[in-house]
């Protein structure tokens, strides 16, 4: 059986984004076979330190082998760099991008591989 896509991002913009199987949103979690909005309460993150490792935790149970950090549009969003570690000691290959390019590559790889991805649509 092969293994589930990663849905499509079909468009964003500042504060919104529509992504195919999930609709409209702000901020997306997403990864083989779907996604959710991504609630940053959940795990604390805030803009810094940035994104947390219980982030892309659900990115990797959900089966992405590689993942893409949206930082914003304007790169406010940092990546804490305990995620990277978390990321690297498990082999997974991470790109950190501002949120255009993020989408841009998310939507390349997604159309061949595992990926999984947070993306944040403002700042």
């Amino acid at each position: 059986m092969p293994a589930a896509r990663s849905p499509r991002i079909q468009e964003i913009s500042w504060g919104r984004m529509t992504v195919d199987g999930l609709g409209e949103g702000k901020d997306f979690k997403l990864y083989p076979g779907g996604g959710r909005p991504w609630d940053w309460t959940e795990t604390g993150t805030r803009h810094e330190p940035g994104i947390q490792p219980a982030d892309v935790e659900e990115l990797l149970d959900n089966g992405a082998t590689l993942v893409v950090l949206s930082e914003g549009f304007d790169g406010r969003l940092r990546v804490d760099p305990a995620t990277l570690r978390f990321l690297q000691d498990r082999a997974v290959e991470v790109h950190v991008a501002r949120t255009e390019e993020a989408v841009e590559l998310y939507n390349t790889l997604a159309a061949r591989e595992p990926v999984g991805g947070l993306f944040h649509s403002t700042c």
